[in-house]
């Protein structure tokens, strides 16, 4: 098989709990890149938050924001905001219970609080640092959205749309913290249109990660690999799973397919 492209979740996949990433992760992404394929980052966080991975693997182009934003190499490929009437939705829903919102653009993080432990420790675990807090005036510019403090039987709330649903977030320390995602808009949808782009086939895409946000991705590409820390409902999505993040899961995925050494 020739692979001509790669997309790596970041969080339980590239980054360990400890929010490192094995030296082993470095090593295989740069024979892989050495071997010609395109490498992409494809994660839940936002663009401004993962400018230090970036540079640090040389990788310009990615999809971020659960799959709302893809960048190829500086130029916008895909670019798909919430509907504004849903987002007021949304925080209205937060603001009538103990939850709280971070709703994206592609410059900040907008926070319903920005006090709340509940957001403290978020920030904590995710170390955002472009954060404001949220106004009306920007509802027409979010690009996706985090629900921090939810309940099992809030989740339904927040649901505002019936294209609309909550992910729990894969991340120790962040069990009550959900993505909220898209049936029309994904990191899968957002693959698409980047292979579309550059003319590259489903079949020729590896992708790698550990969350139920990663489904679709997985689903979509020709060899989809679950972490060995992953969901277990992710798992019957993949080709196959590979070992945990803190024993140099996308190096030993990597080595299986003939792909590093």
């Amino acid at each position: 098989m020739t692979y001509r492209a790669l997309f790596l979740d970041i969080d339980g996949t590239i980054l360990q709990p400890d929010h490192t990433y094995a030296p082993s992760t470095l090593e295989a992404i740069q024979q892989v890149k050495e071997a010609g394929l395109e490498v992409f980052l494809c994660t839940g966080r936002p663009f401004v938050d993962i400018q230090n991975l970036t540079a640090d693997f040389g990788i310009t182009s990615s999809i971020t924001y659960n799959g709302a934003y893809a960048l190829y190499q500086g130029d916008v490929i895909f670019n798909a905001p919430m509907n504004k009437e849903d987002v007021e939705k949304m925080v209205s829903v937060a603001g009538q219970s103990e939850s709280e919102l971070v709703l994206y653009t592609t410059e900040n993080n907008y926070f319903t609080s920005l006090t709340s432990p509940h957001v403290e420790s978020f920030n904590r675990v995710f170390q955002l640092y472009q954060n404001k807090l949220f106004t009306a005036e920007v509802a027409d510019k979010i690009i996706s959205a985090s629900a921090i403090n939810v309940s099992a039987d809030q989740i339904k709330d927040f649901e505002v749309t019936d294209d609309f649903h909550l992910t729990k977030v894969n991340v120790e320390h962040a069990s009550e913290s959900y993505d909220v995602l898209r049936a029309s808009v994904n990191k899968g949808v957002a693959i698409a249109q980047m292979l579309n782009h550059l003319d590259i086939s489903p079949s020729e895409v590896i992708a790698f990660g550990d969350g139920m946000n990663d489904r679709e991705m997985l689903k979509f590409v020709g060899t989809g690999i679950a972490m060995g820390n992953a969901d277990p409902r992710l798992v019957e999505y993949a080709d196959f799973q590979t070992t945990p993040v803190t024993e140099s899961g996308i190096f030993n995925g990597l080595k299986k397919l003939g792909l590093v050494k």
